[in-house]
């Protein structure tokens, strides 16, 4: 079953995205992905992720990753902070919508 939680993440995400002509797919299928991750800790902001486990989960390659990230970034619905350190993992901060 759904939470409210995440129901409330999505339906945001989607309305924020109705217009918006430069999110497709691939995007949607990253945020999703960055959705279950949030909730499975507890929804903080930030949360810290590692490319590998998101990019199985969003079944993406590395390319289409650092794509899709980036122009998440750029067009203001997360923001993401890249790490050299595979111990500690990216920070991902989900903007309000």
């Amino acid at each position: 079953m759904v939470s409210t939680i995440v129901l409330e993440q999505l339906l945001e995400f989607y309305e924020s995205i109705s217009d918006d002509t430069r999110i497709g797919p691939y995007h949607i299928c990253l945020y999703i992905s960055l959705i279950r991750l949030r909730s499975r800790v507890g929804w903080k902001n930030p949360i810290n992720i590692y490319r590998a486990a998101v990019m199985k989960d969003a079944k993406m390659s590395r390319k289409t990753y650092n794509k899709c990230m980036s122009d998440l970034a750029h067009f203001g619905y997360l923001k993401y902070e890249p790490s050299t350190n595979p111990a500690i993992g990216s920070k991902v901060y989900f903007n309000k919508l």
